[in-house]
């Protein structure tokens, strides 16, 4: 297996399988196709979590860093 992928790929890939199952069951396509690839998608979603929470993903913030895209100055230092 390749071993330093992101957790975001996995992400990615699992929402894009998932969100073709979506679109392959509005255009009406064979139900065995979309139940297959539904419980194949269900796996992908256990693996991705299984990566997301088992990435080596370190960061010097705390939670009174407050939102990372929107920091605020810690007013007690």
């Amino acid at each position: 297996m390749i071993k330093n992928v992101s957790p975001m790929v996995y992400v990615a890939i699992t929402t894009l399988a998932l969100i073709t199952i979506t679109i392959m069951s509005a255009m009406n396509l064979p139900f065995n196709w979309i139940f297959y690839l539904t419980v194949l998608g269900q796996g992908m979603v256990v693996l991705m979590v299984y990566k997301v929470l088992t990435d080596n993903y370190t960061t010097n913030r705390t939670f009174e860093d407050f939102y990372e895209d929107c920091p605020i100055k810690n007013e007690e230092a």
